[in-house]
């Protein structure tokens, strides 16, 4: 069970931490409306995921050799991991271009959550595989690995947006570049543990 709490916090504390369209909307609402807004924002990923992950679920639920899929797509999740790991170990600063409009924070996260891609490529190649494989040990493995995904994605945005909040410079610090990079090394070593299960699941390796 520890493993997956691991696992699930370093994903979370990666995907929480790496820039992309949520992690800028968190700053940028943060910067013009308030830390409250961007506190909004942090949010979004504890709704906008249930729809996905829940279909996942059904989708893999109703396969007659969920192994074999499961294989090919642990090959795809460590394509997609170790790519976000490379990404995140190349990181520069964050650069932000922040017009002026009405907050409406929750609507904008969740419709840019929505629209960004990497969720969906997250959740089925990598993020319900590994449920279905923790729950295969254990239900409170499955849960802890998605608890600590979400307390680590959710709570370092939010961390993010209290920082920013007082702090505008933090995000081209060198503090939040390390850790990013930090982050992203783990990540290609979890890609290659992705890689292995795919060998595995596939019966390339016995």
């Amino acid at each position: 069970m520890w493993s997956f709490l691991v696992y699930g916090a370093v994903l979370g504390l990666s995907a929480g931490l790496s820039p992309g369209p949520l992690l800028a909307l968190v700053v940028s609402q943060t910067l013009r409306h308030g830390t409250r807004e961007g506190l909004r924002v942090a949010a979004v990923p504890l709704f906008t995921d249930i729809p996905i992950i829940c279909l996942g679920l059904i989708l893999f639920a109703s396969l007659k050799e969920p192994d074999f899929v499961l294989g090919v797509l642990s090959f795809i999740g460590c394509a997609f991991v170790g790519y976000l790991g490379l990404t995140s170990v190349r990181q520069q600063p964050v650069e932000l271009d922040l017009p002026q409009d009405a907050p409406r924070s929750y609507f904008k996260g969740m419709l840019t959550n929505a629209l960004n891609p990497h969720p969906y490529l997250f959740w089925f190649s990598v993020g319900i595989p590994t449920i279905l494989k923790a729950n295969s040990q254990s239900l409170p493995s499955a849960l802890g690995f998605m608890a600590s995904f979400y307390v680590c994605i959710v709570g370092s945005k939010m961390v993010l947006a209290l920082v920013v909040g007082r702090s505008r410079s933090f995000l081209t610090g060198a503090r939040y570049l390390w850790s990013v990079k930090c982050l992203g090394i783990l990540l290609i070593g979890f890609s290659l543990v992705l890689f292995y299960d795919g060998l595995t699941l596939t019966g390339l390796v016995q």
